[in-house]
């Protein structure tokens, strides 16, 4: 036992007449190990890029909401006669009438 990690450790395992098949696995080992790192670096930014879109998404929402609330002001009657007035518009002071049309048309 003392012996096989002293071989190991001097790196015998990489030089002895088995070597190729050794050198094989390193290889393949570094190449798995290199694509678990990419992988992983391409999860995190992902994730970053979730995280600044959920933040524009909100910004969006505040806007939005900000929006909404300016434009039911905008809609109310008091606004917009008070729009109006400067313009030189006031509001009627004789009511509406209704105007009913009647056909003319004959049952058959």
């Amino acid at each position: 036992m003392k012996k096989g990690l002293l071989n190991i450790l001097k790196g015998r395992f990489l030089v002895s007449d088995d070597a190729p098949k050794n050198w094989l696995f390193i290889i393949f080992t570094s190449f798995l190990a290199t694509i678990m790192i990419g992988s992983s670096h391409s999860a995190d930014k992902k994730v970053h890029q979730i995280a600044a879109l959920n933040e524009e998404v909100k910004e969006l929402r505040n806007e939005f909401v900000d929006a909404r609330s300016d434009v039911q002001q905008l809609k109310l009657e008091s606004t917009v006669m008070n729009i109006v007035s400067e313009k030189g518009l006031f509001p009627s002071q004789v009511p509406p009438k209704q105007i009913r049309v009647k056909s003319n048309k004959v049952e058959e």
